[in-house]
């Protein structure tokens, strides 16, 4: 299962990384963050040891969701060296998101 980020817990994984970290940012109420989240749960697994890939409430997580100035979910960011490399916003394909990790690794 991806890493649940929250609050409490994002300075110490996320902030402290040494690999690039994946965060998708999601509610339970999003139909397409249902649709990409079997993807991020793949992923989690593929990349263990090379990326962290983790996901966050935002209805839970405000201040992380505020911080990235997250206004529409599912958004996936693509964070190296604590700065955002690259991002998704709204559903793709699992190939899409496989990529634009491929390219920071």
């Amino acid at each position: 299962m991806a890493l649940e980020i929250n609050d409490d817990n994002f300075d110490e994984i996320v902030g402290k990384s040494e690999v690039p970290v994946v965060l998708d940012f999601w509610a339970t109420w999003c139909g397409p963050c249902r649709m990409i989240a079997p993807f991020i749960e793949e992923m989690h697994g593929e990349f263990d040891g090379k990326a962290i890939v983790g996901k966050v409430n935002v209805d839970s997580n405000p201040e992380i969701a505020g911080k990235f100035r997250i206004r529409n979910i599912p958004t996936v960011l693509f964070l190296k060296n604590g700065s955002i490399a690259d991002k998704q916003v709204g559903a793709c394909p699992k190939q899409t998101l496989v990529n634009k990790l491929n390219a920071l690794l």
